[in-house]
C-alpha cells in the first residue's frame, strides 16, 4: 500500500473543504483538524452541511454551540444547523413587531419566512460571522469549514456578493427574507467576508475528489467557479486511490486500471493545481486514531493488518434492480419515481438505469433531474441508442430562473414606468427567486407523472430537503387560500405523500456513514408524511464472487452487517447493485438486468 504523507504547511487561517458529495470532504477536513490540533494549534471545525456527520467521524458530540472535543483539548467543533438558524432568524424578525401587530399578522409573517430562501440566508448569516470574528473565531489559530456538497457550497459563497448588492438596493428590507435589520451581519461585514475569501494569505480552498470522471469534472467545475468569484488559492486532494495488492485478482486490477486512466485524463484545470493523493483504506475512518492514520503510513499499515485479519461473512443476498423495476411497473403505466440520498451514492446512475429499463419495456418515460451538478447526460451518452420513448431533461436552475424572471417582469411590469420596472427587476434578484423558479419546473414534472413514468434524479440530501420544504410551503399556502372545496385540490406535496403515485427510492452505499445519512433522510421524509418505497444499495463489493485482494475482501466483509441492518430494520424492500468495474456503467447495468427486454444481437 503506497501512502502519500502530507507536507501541507496550512499557512492560511481559513481552510475550506469542498467537492462533490461522497468524496471524503468530512474525512479529510477532520483529519486535517486533528493534525493541526496535534501540532499544538487551537482549531475550530465548522460544518455548514445540512446532512453533517462530524459526530460520527470525530467520535465526539457536535452541536450548534462551539464544543471542545472530548479527547483532544485543542479541537473545537460546531454544526451550523439550517433549521435552528432559520428559526432564530424568524424570531429576530417578529419579536420587534409583537407590540405593533396582531398575533395573526405575526403568524402570517412567520409563514412567509418558512421557505428555503429564509433557511439559506439564515445559515449563511451564521457562517459569515465566523469569517469576520463575530462567532468568536478570533480566538482560534485555524478555522476549518467542512462544507456542504458543491452546489450548496457555491451558493453559500455567491451569497455575499448577491446580498451586498441586494441590501444596498433595498435598504428597507426584502419581502422574501424580512427586514435586513434581522441579519446579524451588515453590508460592511459581508464585504469583509468577500475580502477574506479572496485573500490567498487568509483562505485556502481544498478541492476534494475521487479518481473517477464525474467527481473530477465536478472538482474542475468548482475550481473554475471559485476562480470566477476571485477565490484562486486552491489545492487538489484526490481521495480513495486504489492500488491492488493481489495481482491475480482481476477485479482489483481493473479497479486500479480505471483509476489510473481517469487521473491521467483529468481536466486541465485540475492538473495545474498542487495535489496530494490519499489511498483507499480497508477501514472506515472513524475516531481519532484512524483520522491520524490518514497522514501516517505506519499507522495505516498497522490498522490495515488488524482489519484485514478480521472478516465477516462476505455475501448478504438481496433482490436486484430488475426485480425492483418489476415492482415499479406492476399494474402501472405511469407515476413518479424519485431517487434520493446524499451526494456521491449513485442516485443518477440508479435513476438512469430504471428509466432506460422501463423504456425498453415499452413505457413512455421522462428522465429528469433537479441536481445543479447533473450527470444524467454523461451516463445516457454511454448508450449506443437512447430509446425513442425516453425523454431526457434537466431542470436547470439558471434557465428556469431566467424564464421565471422574464415571465414575472412581463406580467407585473406592463403598467409600470421605467423606474418601477427597474425596482421590480431588482426585487427579482433575490436569492429566493431561483428556489421559486425551480419549484415551478419541479411541479410540472410531477404533473406529467399522472400520464407517464417520470423518473427524477434529485439533488444531494440538503438540496432535496430544501426543495421539499418549498413544496410543503406552497402546499400550506394553497390549502389556506383556496376558495373551492379543498377535497378537489391536489397539490404537488399531496402527490409526494401518495405512495401509490410517488415511489421514493433511497440510494445509499454499504458503509456506516452513508447508511446513517440515508436513515436520517428517511426520518425527515416520514415527518413530512412521505414514506420511502425502497432502498437501493449501490456499489456492493459483497455482491461480487471470488474476490482475492485483501483490501477489497475486507471492504466486502464490512458491508454485510450494514446491509443486514438496512434490510432487517430500515426498509421493507431492499435491492442491491454490485460494484462494477466497467468504464461505461449504464450499459453494464443494462446488460445485467435488462436481458429479457433487449434481445441478444
Amino acid at each position: 500500500m503506497e501512502v502519500t504523507k502530507t507536507n501541507e504547511v496550512y499557512e492560511s487561517r481559513f481552510l475550506f473543504f469542498t467537492g462533490k458529495g461522497g468524496v471524503g470532504k468530512t474525512t479529510l477536513a477532520c483529519a486535517t483538524a486533528v493534525d493541526i490540533a496535534d501540532k499544538g494549534k487551537k482549531v475550530l471545525l465548522i460544518s455548514t452541511d445540512p446532512a453533517s456527520n462530524l459526530e460520527d467521524v470525530l467520535g465526539t458530540p457536535v452541536g450548534d454551540k462551539i464544543t471542545p472535543h472530548k479527547n483532544l483539548n485543542n479541537l473545537f467543533t460546531i454544526n451550523i444547523n439550517p433549521e435552528i438558524s432559520a428559526e432564530e432568524y424568524r424570531t429576530r424578525v417578529t419579536d420587534p413587531l409583537k407590540e405593533i401587530v396582531s398575533a395573526e399578522e405575526i403568524k402570517k409573517i412567520r409563514e412567509g419566512l418558512s421557505g428555503a430562501c429564509t433557511t439559506e440566508i439564515a445559515s449563511f448569516d451564521e457562517f459569515s460571522r465566523f469569517i469576520t470574528g463575530e462567532g468568536l473565531s478570533e480566538i482560534f489559530d485555524t478555522v476549518i469549514f467542512d462544507t456542504a456538497p458543491t452546489g450548496h457550497t457555491i451558493r453559500l459563497l455567491e451569497l455575499p456578493a448577491a446580498w451586498e448588492n441586494f441590501l444596498g438596493n433595498n435598504p428597507n428590507g426584502a419581502s422574501c427574507i424580512g427586514p435586513s435589520s434581522a441579519l446579524k451581519s451588515s453590508k460592511e461585514r459581508y464585504e469583509k467576508v468577500v475580502s477574506s475569501l479572496r485573500d490567498a494569505l487568509q483562505t485556502t480552498f481544498y478541492l476534494v475528489t475521487r479518481p473517477e470522471t464525474s467527481s473530477l469534472k465536478e472538482a474542475a467545475k468548482t475550481s473554475q467557479e471559485l476562480i470566477d468569484l476571485g477565490m484562486t488559492n486552491q489545492r487538489l486532494l484526490i481521495n480513495g486511490v486504489f492500488q491492488a495488492t493481489d495481482k491475480t485478482d482481476t477485479v482489483a486490477l481493473q479497479i486500479e486500471k480505471i483509476a489510473e486512466k481517469e487521473l491521467l485524463e483529468m481536466p486541465g484545470t485540475l492538473k495545474s493545481l498542487a495535489s496530494i493523493n490519499y489511498p483507499l483504506l480497508p477501514y472506515n475512518v472513524l475516531g481519532l486514531e484512524k483520522l491520524r492514520s490518514v497522514f501516517n503510513g505506519d499507522l495505516q499499515r498497522k490498522i490495515a493488518t488488524v482489519e484485514t485479519s478480521n472478516l465477516n461473512d462476505i455475501n448478504y443476498p438481496l433482490s436486484n434492480l430488475r426485480e425492483l423495476v418489476d415492482e415499479l411497473e406492476k399494474n402501472n403505466d405511469g407515476g413518479l419515481i424519485m431517487t434520493m440520498g446524499k451526494g456521491g451514492v449513485g442516485k443518477t446512475i440508479v435513476a438512469a438505469s430504471i428509466a432506460t429499463i422501463l423504456a425498453h419495456r415499452g413505457h413512455t418515460v421522462l428522465l429528469t433531474t433537479t441536481d445543479p451538478a447533473a450527470h444524467i447526460k454523461d451516463f445516457m451518452n454511454q448508450l449506443a441508442i437512447i430509446p425513442e420513448n425516453l425523454t431526457v431533461e434537466r431542470i436547470d436552475p439558471k434557465i428556469e430562473t431566467k424564464n421565471y424572471v422574464d415571465k414575472i417582469a412581463a406580467q407585473k411590469g406592463k403598467n409600470l414606468d421605467e423606474e418601477g420596472k427597474k425596482l421590480l427587476l431588482e426585487d427579482l434578484k433575490s436569492p429566493c427567486t431561483e428556489e421559486v423558479a425551480v419549484f415551478h419546473a419541479f411541479s410540472k414534472a410531477i404533473q406529467r407523472a399522472k400520464r407517464q413514468f417520470v423518473v427524477m434524479d434529485t439533488a444531494p440530501t440538503g438540496h432535496t430537503l430544501l426543495l421539499l420544504d418549498t413544496t410543503g410551503s406552497y402546499h400550506k399556502e394553497i390549502m389556506k387560500n383556496i376558495a373551492v372545496d379543498s377535497g378537489k385540490i391536489t397539490t404537488p406535496y399531496m402527490l409526494l405523500q401518495d405512495s401509490n403515485f410517488a415511489k421514493i427510492l433511497l440510494v445509499a452505499l454499504p458503509e456506516t456513514t452513508p447508511m446513517r445519512e440515508a436513515e436520517a433522510l428517511q426520518n425527515d421524509l416520514k415527518r413530512a408524511g412521505i414514506v420511502p418505497y425502497a432502498w437501493v444499495i449501490n456499489q456492493c463489493l459483497s455482491a461480487i464472487e471470488n474476490l482475492k485482494d485483501p483490501l477489497l475482501k475486507k471492504r466486502a466483509s464490512s458491508e454485510a452487517p450494514i446491509i443486514k441492518n438496512i434490510a432487517d430494520n430500515l426498509s421493507k424492500r431492499t435491492f442491491d447493485i454490485p460494484y462494477l468495474t466497467e468504464e461505461k456503467l449504464l450499459p453494464a447495468i443494462i446488460s445485467l438486468y435488462d436481458k429479457t427486454a433487449i434481445p441478444a444481437t
